[in-house]
């Protein structure tokens, strides 16, 4: 199976150049699409002073929750804060800078730096705490906020499966930011749940092109926990 210069063996040989400091874009929503290994792996690594940007940081005490928990992240920029605990504590004790972006501008933050644009305006957030700081501007008769592209150094991305060249497809769903990520971040390592032959996967098929991926390692194990199972209840019963 060739090229090999992508694949390699092992998470903890995949974050071989991760360090302190470094701004880390992690997909996923909520704990659906989490690269689980990779997230583990970082715990590992014991790097410290993260800038960590995702839609949200965990919960549960599972994904993301665990940088949390363990003190390595220094800032989270991400659209959802909900009910984690790990991460309100932080925040109280002073130990965690937040920023919290709408989730259709964070998404688009990322998506323009990917794409080579330093900014844009948006009406999204005008009158509300999202605006304090930024310039305003009047675009067809409607104030914009001035919102600046968001990139990292690091995307950690899992992909339902990937050829040798990094083309990846994901599941479902669980696709949401990662593509975007993957296109503005300066190393984009995936996490596939099966590597296929290169070929194997249609181009009309490929959801993210190998062009932005630097790294990739199976991981054919995953936990894919549910945050809160529900069913549906017979009205009457």
């Amino acid at each position: 199976m060739k090229p090999r210069r992508k694949i390699v063996d092992t998470v903890d040989e995949a974050l071989a150049d991760l360090s302190d400091g470094a701004s880390v874009f992690v997909g996923g929503f909520g704990l659906c699409g989490n690269a689980e290994a990779l997230i583990d792996g970082v715990v590992r690594r014991g790097v410290r002073d993260l800038t960590l940007i995702s839609n949200n940081a965990g919960n549960l005490g599972k994904g993301l929750n665990r940088w949390l928990e363990v003190g390595i992240v220094r800032r989270f920029v991400g659209s959802y804060i909900g009910s984690n605990a790990a991460l309100h504590e932080a925040m109280a004790a002073g130990r965690l800078e937040v920023e919290i972006v709408p989730q259709g501008t964070l998404v688009e933050r990322i998506r323009a730096a990917g794409a080579g644009i330093g900014a844009f305006y948006t009406p999204t957030g005008v009158g509300t705490v999202v605006q304090e700081g930024k310039e305003v501007r009047e675009i067809a008769g409607r104030p914009h906020l001035l919102e600046h592209a968001l990139s990292a150094d690091f995307a950690l991305i899992r992909a339902r499966v990937a050829d040798p060249f990094g083309n990846v497809r994901f599941w479902r769903t669980a696709r949401n930011f990662s593509p975007a990520m993957a296109t503005a971040a300066t190393h984009t390592i995936v996490e596939c749940d099966s590597l296929v032959e290169l070929g194997a996967i249609d181009p009309d098929d490929v959801h993210l092109p190998g062009l932005f991926v630097d790294r990739i390692v199976e991981v054919r194990e995953h936990e894919d926990p549910i945050e809160h199972r529900t069913v549906r209840k017979r009205v009457g019963a």
